[in-house]
């Protein structure tokens, strides 16, 4: 049985998809942009880019009951691979140890002109 999850501190889906679906004690987020849920808009830079995605993912846990401590696989896309170290430095702001597994490519574009979008799968 499958549950889907919508946080209302999260920016809603823009297609056809769910913020996130739960099933089977796994939760898959869909990929997070970083755009700010109450006002819209994205912050300017990498690191406060990559700050808001991960907020935004936070809040979707926290909505399903879960938390940073329970992900285990994220992909991060990011439109500069120049800009891997300083994505790295914020991510490890909110991921401290026992650290999820990761994939991290570069992209032609990503939606709104965003700099980066990370996704996660979490299990209870």
């Amino acid at each position: 049985m499958k549950k889907i999850i919508a946080s209302p501190a999260a920016p809603k889906a823009v297609g056809p998809y769910s913020q996130a679906v739960e099933t089977g004690g796994t939760l898959y987020i869909s990929g997070q942009l970083p755009v700010d849920a109450a006002t819209g808009r994205m912050p300017e830079g990498i690191e406060a880019q990559t700050r808001q995605s991960l907020q935004n993912l936070g809040h979707i846990l926290r909505e399903a009951g879960y938390d940073y401590s329970d992900v285990v696989k994220t992909t991060v896309l990011l439109s500069s691979i120049g800009d891997f170290a300083a994505m790295n430095g914020v991510y490890a702001e909110f991921f401290t140890s026992e650290m999820p597994a990761r994939v991290c490519y570069e992209v032609a574009a990503l939606p709104m002109g965003a700099s980066v979008e990370i996704d996660a799968v979490a299990v209870k």
